[in-house]
């Protein structure tokens, strides 16, 4: 009986001769999710993602596909996975075609059925006039989507992209996720793997990952409900001379956490009520509002929680 849930780990260790890059980590994915792995450089993201290809073998721990131990059932789920390096994975020196027909021989598949299904993928990303050149001619985020398209030349129902826009523009990475959310329309499940705050908003559920464990998972509105549950003030003076000194009363009454933002203050508010009362009563501020917590206000915080719990 086929279940909701398409992923499952179980405790995942993966030890590199004493440095655990992934430390003891467990979560589930549900079909037709797009699921976020957030975190910075180094964080464990890569070897989660390769380890759920079965790329990698756990040190210890189980990591469940479909319901099949990955470990040993890598040949029987190849077919239903798709998967895109951080790095380009086209070869330059070879047409788009060749490309795509190499990509499919990895999977058997006929020179007419991968040009059947090359015009089909070229279609959907809106790129139907692509020059017979070798890739190495076309820009880094042309490639970059067409290593999207190889990824998916078999039609696979769950794709891992690991940071798939890593280093291209911000058009680039707006077209890419309107791809994504348009492949899990179409009912695919999304694994992705980014340090890009914003793109995280994007997703379903996020894990946020630091120094290979999990120190949250949850979509992005309930992970800024449950770090933030005072919404942000941001606060503009009349006189931009008097941020400092406002910054340091905010601390020293314990009001909240200030930071220097443009030529006013961002405040995490510690005590929502009196820092209302301190602000309504200052004759040296032009305007005050509040604002809802980015995600990477949310890392942070989640950061800070860690290590305190610790």
């Amino acid at each position: 009986m086929q279940t909701n849930e398409i992923i499952k780990v179980e405790h995942l260790v993966i030890d590199f001769g004493g440095f655990k890059a992934v430390n003891d980590i467990s979560f589930t994915v549900n079909r037709g999710e797009i699921f976020g792995f957030l975190g910075a450089n180094g964080a464990g993201k890569t070897t989660t993602i390769r380890t759920l290809c079965g790329l990698l073998n756990p040190s210890s721990g189980k990591v469940y596909v479909d319901g099949k131990d990955v470990s040993s059932s890598t040949e029987m789920l190849k077919n239903r996975i798709g998967y895109m390096s951080q790095k380009f994975t086209l070869y330059p020196d070879l047409t788009v075609m060749e490309n795509m027909e190499f990509a499919g021989s990895l999977y058997r598949m006929g020179r007419a059925a991968v040009k059947k299904r090359s015009a089909e993928l070229f279609h959907f990303i809106g790129l139907e006039d692509l020059p017979s050149g070798p890739v190495k001619n076309l820009s880094g985020g042309t490639r970059q989507i067409l290593s999207l398209a190889a990824a998916l030349i078999h039609d696979p129902e769950l794709i891992f992209l690991d940071e798939p826009t890593a280093g291209t523009s911000p058009k680039t990475r707006l077209d890419f996720w309107n791809l994504i959310k348009r492949l899990a329309v179409q009912g695919k499940t999304i694994f992705v793997t980014t340090h890009y705050m914003d793109e995280a908003e994007n997703c379903g559920r996020i894990v946020l990952m630091e120094r290979g464990k999990i120190i949250a998972i949850d979509s992005p509105d309930g992970l800024k409900s449950r770090y933030f549950p005072c919404p942000i003030m941001e606060i503009s003076f009349l006189n931009v001379n008097m941020q400092q000194a406002a910054y340091d009363e905010i601390a020293a009454k314990g009001l909240g956490t200030p930071s220097i933002f443009g030529s006013g203050l961002r405040i995490i508010p510690s005590n929502k009520e009196e820092l209302q009362k301190w602000l309504a009563d200052r004759q040296d501020i032009l305007k005050y509002k509040a604002v809802p917590p980015s995600l990477e206000d949310v890392f942070l915080k989640a950061i800070s929680h860690a290590e305190h719990h610790n």
